[in-house]
């Protein structure tokens, strides 16, 4: 018994952990309470290390200081290899609109900041820090920690990143909250229904000319009678995939030798934006219903786990060459691609094949099709990009005005590094995919020790600091998290961007998970979690290198 309750008061390793463990485990649970379709979410292992410290929890402090520095860099990491696929395309269409709308609402943010620093004559560690809690930012607060580690005067630098993890946790709660006072102040000011605007967005789907579409089309030109499919194939290439040929009753799978005829009819797939043209070069087409494959034909979806196609073009694989089949499709990370002849594959894509239904599964051995080889966990490179972050992070960026350089530091380095791999893929011979799963795994440890270690290092005087004039730090965190968010969505509303987007919006520009649960609980549409997608990325990215160079200006 003894031995147990030395575990709880030691400063040791083991009492480290433990407490973690328990500031996890107990957070996780609080944080899934809901009371009308809102939860603090991963927020809750914040609050639950505050409440242990509270109550007397000693750890070790340079353990603490390890995991939260770690978890900060696995869970940027995380995140930034799920949204690395999606980066450039974000800014494509309106997500430029919704991207600049983020934009303003950072900036808003540090206005009202420093205005509260120069009117108020604020601490910088303690106002940066209820500004990262106001943006329910934690990335940012990780990097502001380490710069009042490394700048910090006379032995300060604990006692002042403690102080700004404090201001964090005090302004947090509104920051969740504040997000979802504006979504319902917006639909009471602008009288809102939204059963119109799933309508508005359901419609602007159709003319968005993006979305993948089955279409047939009846070849009429007469230039491209007895022409094979491999002359086609290049004329309409990254406008259509032809899956299958209708000749009379009978069922065709082009290949390259396949010879047009007048009276064909062609299946395949395309976007909206292309239709104009394929009528111009083929013939008449119709957006067809998608179409039951029988007969001696068959449709697959394949994942690709054969590291030897991983980076290679549709061309270099070359399976409509090999069998009488055809990719049509291509999902990656969300995402459906039409594949032209130099699209690349990568590892862990899940292609569709339509062709002789006899031959796929000697493509699925080809191309791999194994669940357990992308199980396998591809942890080198995961070691790699995080060494080559923190370097990265490492590098001074001088900025005229600044008493000190900037850096991406710990949280900055490995999210743009995690950024790039997960845009590109693979170096070289090298992928760098990651299973949802394993993603998911990383990036909740990397957030749980982090937020954990925070809580635990700053709850010691947390109540003491709210009861002796601390309730002001959450009314300074509400200012600036309810101003910025509240002009730019009315701003929104006004240029007639759609209400469910907008909620999206707010959300991914404050980064914060809870509120995007609340968006989505308001219709049964993608809308909020595909604006939320566009502007996470620039947001993060924003809110890490704006926290750090709002502290030093004002150190």
């Amino acid at each position: 018994m003894n031995a147990i309750t030395s575990l709880f008061t030691s400063v040791s390793i083991a009492s480290a952990v433990l407490y973690l463990a328990l500031a996890a485990f107990s957070g996780i649970l609080i944080g899934r309470l809901e009371f009308k379709n809102i939860k603090l979410g991963i927020a809750g292992v914040l609050f639950s290390g505050l409440f242990l410290s509270h109550l007397g929890a000693r750890p070790q402090v340079e353990i603490l200081h390890f995991a939260r520095e770690f978890g900060l860099i696995l869970f940027v990491y995380a995140i930034g290899l799920d949204i690395g696929p999606r980066f450039v395309s974000s800014f494509k269409n309106e997500g430029l609109k919704l991207n600049l709308f983020a934009i303003s609402i950072v900036l808003l943010n540090a206005v009202v900041t420093l205005a509260l620093y120069f009117g108020l004559h604020l601490d910088p560690a303690l106002i940066t820090g209820i500004m990262c809690g106001a943006v329910t930012n934690t990335p940012s607060l990780g990097t502001t920690q380490q710069i009042l580690m490394e700048f910090s005067k006379n032995g300060m630098g604990a006692a002042n990143a403690n102080l700004s993890g404090m201001g964090y946790a005090i302004a947090y709660p509104f920051g969740i909250f504040g997000i979802i006072l504006v979504m319902l102040l917006l639909r009471i000011i602008f009288r809102i229904k939204v059963k119109d605007e799933v309508q508005d967005y359901t419609n602007s789907l159709t003319n968005a000319g993006l979305k993948l579409e089955s279409v047939t089309i009846k070849v009429t030109n007469p230039q491209l009678f007895n022409r094979n499919i491999g002359y086609i194939r290049h004329v309409i290439d990254k406008e259509l995939v032809i899956s299958r040929i209708l000749r009379g009753n009978e069922w065709i799978i082009p290949i390259d030798e396949t010879q047009i005829l007048d009276g064909d009819i062609l299946y395949g797939v395309s976007q909206m934006d292309h239709i104009e043209n394929l009528e111009i070069k083929i013939g008449q087409v119709t957006i067809s219903e998608k179409r039951e494959i029988s007969g001696t034909l068959a449709m697959a979806h394949i994942l690709v786990t054969n590291r030897k196609y991983a980076g290679k073009t549709i061309q270099q694989i070359g399976i409509y060459r090999r069998y009488e089949a055809n990719i049509t499709r291509i999902f990656r990370a969300g995402i459906e691609i039409l594949p032209s002849l130099d699209t690349s594959v990568e590892f862990g894509d899940t292609v569709r094949v339509v062709g002789k239904a006899d031959l796929l599964n000697d493509i699925k051995n080809e191309l791999g099709n194994s669940i357990k080889e992308l199980a396998m966990p591809n942890t080198v490179p995961i070691f790699i990009g995080i060494f080559l972050g923190v370097i990265l992070g490492s590098i001074p960026i001088f900025i005229p005005g600044l008493p000190a350089p900037a850096k991406l530091g710990l949280a900055g380095g490995p999210l743009l590094v995690a950024i790039l791999l997960g845009h590109f893929g693979r170096v070289g011979k090298m992928d760098f995919y990651m299973t949802p799963g394993a993603n998911m795994m990383l990036r909740e440890i990397g957030i749980t020790l982090f937020l954990a270690a925070v809580g635990l290092l700053s709850g010691a005087n947390f109540v003491n600091t709210i009861w002796n004039g601390g309730y002001w730090w959450m009314l300074y965190g509400a200012v600036i998290t309810f101003i910025p968010i509240m002009i730019v969505a009315s701003v929104a509303r006004l240029m007639k961007v759609n209400y469910l987007k907008i909620c999206g919006l707010i959300s991914g520009t404050m980064t914060d998970p809870p509120a995007l649960e609340f968006a989505n609980s308001l219709a049964p549409v993608p809308a909020q979690a595909t604006a939320y997608a566009s502007v996470y990325p620039l947001a993060m990215f924003l809110r890490i290198l704006l926290a750090q160079i709002l502290l030093l200006f004002t150190m």
